[in-house]
């Protein structure tokens, strides 16, 4: 069974999250709260730890991985970050936002596509996720608590916080509970690759994200 943290909202505990910490550079798989939806996690640097989310998953090495960092400084650690592209994720981030970006070295190879050497990346405007990444010191795996029924197809369902939580008591080490409702809408998600930013998928906030016309130009 699932070790439960519970933690304040906007202010969590330090001793809590230094609890959470440990767990995970011990190779711990959460669940855990995000500006979208409950998210499966892990430390990216566990490699253990990311091959259980993907088995959790049912993700094949050649889909790449989501993952949360603390701010844009930390984005360009993992990825390279045109000077178009950066204008336009200063403005939107932190937020419910995907990026799709060049990896660096630093990002692991079970992580990122391998053909593209991309990956996903996010800066969550969510309290427990800042605290985590701060105290953790590198990002943490992100990929949406919504599992493949047996005929392989992800339902996007919204499921309430009891149902969710004894759907995963078994399946993790760490449910972190915040208090707060789950949310059921996912992360737009932009591709950063070529020339022009392309809105690959249209989720929470993606409105606003049809704003860098302007910065780009």
């Amino acid at each position: 069974m699932a070790t439960i943290y519970t933690v304040h909202p906007e202010n969590p505990q330090i001793r809590r999250i230094e609890e959470i910490k440990e767990a995970l550079q011990n190779g711990a798989v959460m669940l855990y709260p995000t500006d979208t939806v409950y998210a499966i996690g892990c430390d990216l640097n566990v490699k253990s730890a990311v091959e259980r989310v993907r088995r959790l998953k049912q993700l094949s090495n050649d889909k790449p991985l989501t993952f949360l960092c603390s701010s844009l400084s930390d984005i360009a650690q993992y990825a390279w970050v045109s000077d178009s592209s950066y204008r336009i994720m200063k403005s939107l981030i932190p937020g419910p936002y995907t990026f799709l970006l060049p990896a660096t070295k630093l990002v692991p190879r079970l992580v990122m596509n391998p053909k593209r050497r991309t990956s996903g990346i996010r800066v969550p405007d969510h309290p427990v996720c800042q605290a985590l990444l701060r105290a953790l010191g590198n990002p943490i795996i992100s990929t949406s608590a919504h599992l493949a029924d047996e005929n392989g197809k992800t339902p996007a369902v919204n499921l309430e916080q009891a149902r969710l939580f004894d759907e995963f008591d078994t399946l993790v080490d760490i449910i972190v509970d915040d208090g707060n409702k789950p949310g059921f809408q996912v992360s737009t998600i932009v591709d950063m690759i070529g020339e022009e930013p392309v809105i690959v998928r249209k989720g929470l906030g993606w409105e606003a994200a049809t704003s860098w016309a302007s910065l780009v130009s």
